[in-house]
């Protein structure tokens, strides 16, 4: 993976109906999709910050639970297992329903609204209003790690790294730009919905994922 070759462009972190709370003292239920890709890694990470993870393989897995996290991986397949798992349309219900989710990399591509460059049978959820451009940013030789400024997360840069990254074409007016690296969104959110064009369950910085357990918190 390449070196921190892109600077990140500060937008104004407008957190209206998106932000991060003081949460309630409640320990959140928060549902992992682990069909494939990094879902250990988020479970990790939400342990951590407070959490309590459940690995979600099956429709049964979304008992209960506060909130659901869509990994990063690879979207195609992602699509693919949702179906044969039988976890497509529970999910869908949940998200439609308006479950708080965090979609990173591939997850992103899975709630977006619109994917460009995908497979003919590859669906998403369309739940964020936002189009995205799948590996966007290259394919695995053209992964690289940027310092992004979020200041909904504090004035230290969050270290992103982008493999075969979704690249964020547009946004809708629902959706609020966190973070952007070279003038493209790379970290959006939109009422219980926030997404990363990169891996932060990678990064070895909790902020992202507190920030998401606080938004949980908000609303449970």
């Amino acid at each position: 993976m390449g070196g921190s070759r892109r600077t990140a462009g500060r937008r104004a972190a407008a957190t209206v109906g998106c932000g991060g709370g003081t949460g309630r003292g409640h320990r959140p239920l928060v549902g992992v999709l682990a069909l494939q890709g990094a879902f250990a890694e988020h479970a990790s990470a939400l342990a951590a910050v407070g959490a309590e993870p459940v690995l979600v393989r099956t429709a049964s897995g979304l008992d209960g639970v506060d909130a659901v996290v869509l990994p990063g991986g690879e979207s195609t397949t992602m699509s693919k297992l949702l179906d044969t798992s039988g976890l497509r349309e529970p999910l869908s219900r949940a998200l439609g329903g308006g479950m708080p989710a965090f979609g990173t990399c591939a997850g992103l591509i899975l709630l977006a609204r619109s994917v460009a460059d995908g497979r003919p049978d590859q669906r998403s959820f369309g739940v964020l209003d936002v189009a995205v451009l799948r590996n966007g940013y290259g394919r695995q030789r053209e992964s690289f790690e940027a310092a992004v400024a979020i200041d909904a997360v504090g004035e230290a840069p969050f270290p992103g790294v982008f493999i075969r990254a979704p690249r964020i074409t547009s946004v809708g007016e629902a959706v609020t730009v966190l973070a952007s690296v070279d003038g493209d969104p790379v970290l959006v959110c939109q009422g219980p919905l926030l997404a990363a064009a990169f891996h932060p369950e990678l990064a070895g910085d909790l902020r992202l994922h507190h920030l998401f357990v606080h938004r949980v918190l908000e609303r449970v």
